[in-house]
């Protein structure tokens, strides 16, 4: 594995102290949006909530039933978009792929204003049925069905090749952009408004019972994404090395596709929209420790639920007692990111 270890020898003592760094910062943000809102908390309110654990005070039910619920939410999604984009953009070999290229945000937002549209006529019974759960359920199913259909369009004869995925992924999203389109057209006011914010990516109003589902796919689809980053970095020698060193390089790409459908498509049914954390975060790792993915999954993971953390904060606070949609903080943050990056790369090609 000499070729792997020269491939991965820089940055050594940098990662060495950067997962630590982050999990000391994971715990830091943590608390700090644990303390800060609409209503304040002093430390000392904060740490006797959780000693005490007085249930018939105010600080103890804005800590257990809305703050920290939604920060697990954070954390959750936050990890699961940043081990998904740095998954992706390893598949791709391109620094600038997104996760969304698979077509996963736009099937859960079909499924999602679907349900919010179509609810009350079409889909009642499914409604009625599952009530509160209703919306993010069609979500994480319309996320499965385009990713599937995305899936067998991109396989042909056993093989799963990346332009195929890509072209597919560009077809499919404009046809899924068209219906929602067209669903929004005959939409009502109220619905309209609806899914509009539900476009834009919350975290308000979720509790333990509807994170709980999203949880567990959630960290199994990590799990396994942690697991493939020795694969992964065989990878980005090249198939054709990776084939050689002994990596079933179909099966790989077949198993982050999956991966990378069920978490993101989990994450977005119960939060919406949240652009471009999967692809900021991969590439800050990237640059700072290396290409190495047993050191830059897990970095990614703890920085994306570091920085959906602190845009969570920044929702919340700006403009109390109102709150900002998430996904207009993210998408802010990651459009002039995303240009920067891009003009970068065209320089570096032509230079």
């Amino acid at each position: 594995m000499w070729v792997e270890q020269s491939l991965l020898s820089r940055h050594t003592r940098p990662r060495q102290l950067f997962i630590p760094a982050l999990c000391v910062l994971t715990v830091f943000v943590a608390l700090i949006g644990l303390q800060s809102g609409a209503i304040d908390l002093s430390w000392s309110q904060l740490f006797s909530v959780f000693i005490n654990n007085d249930h018939t005070s105010l600080a103890d039910a804005v800590i257990w039933q809305i703050r920290l619920p939604r920060l697990v939410l954070c954390v959750l999604v936050g990890a699961g978009l940043g081990a998904c984009g740095a998954a992706m953009q390893a598949i791709f070999r391109n620094p600038l792929a997104d996760p969304g290229l698979i077509g996963v945000s736009g099937g859960a937002a079909l499924g999602a204003v679907s349900m919010i549209v179509l609810g009350s006529s079409l889909f009642a019974h499914f409604s009625e049925v599952l009530a509160i759960y209703a919306v993010p359920v069609g979500a994480f199913i319309g996320a499965l069905i385009v990713c599937s259909f995305i899936y067998r369009l991109s396989s042909h004869g056993g093989e799963f090749t990346i332009v195929s995925l890509l072209l597919a992924g560009i077809a499919v999203n404009a046809i899924v952009g068209s219906l929602i389109g067209f669903l929004t057209l005959i939409s009502t006011d109220q619905q309209l408004r609806d899914l509009t914010f539900w476009s834009m990516g919350s975290l308000a109003g979720n509790s333990w019972k509807m994170i709980f589902p999203v949880a567990v796919i959630i960290v199994l689809s990590c799990c396994v994404l942690l697991k493939s980053s020795q694969a992964l970095n065989l990878y980005l020698l090249g198939e054709h090395q990776a084939r050689h060193l002994g990596l079933d390089v179909v099966k790989l790409k077949k198993q982050v596709f999956l991966c990378t459908a069920l978490c993101l498509g989990a994450a977005v049914s119960i939060t919406g929209v949240i652009g471009f954390v999967g692809f900021i975060v991969p590439h800050l790792v990237r640059l700072l420790i290396g290409p190495d993915h047993r050191y830059l999954m897990p970095a990614s993971m703890l920085l994306g639920a570091i920085l959906l953390s602190v845009a969570d904060l920044f929702a919340r606070t700006l403009i109390l007692p109102a709150e900002l949609p998430i996904g207009l903080l993210t998408s802010a943050i990651g459009g002039p990111f995303f240009l920067i990056m891009l003009f970068k790369t065209f320089g570096s090609q032509r230079g």
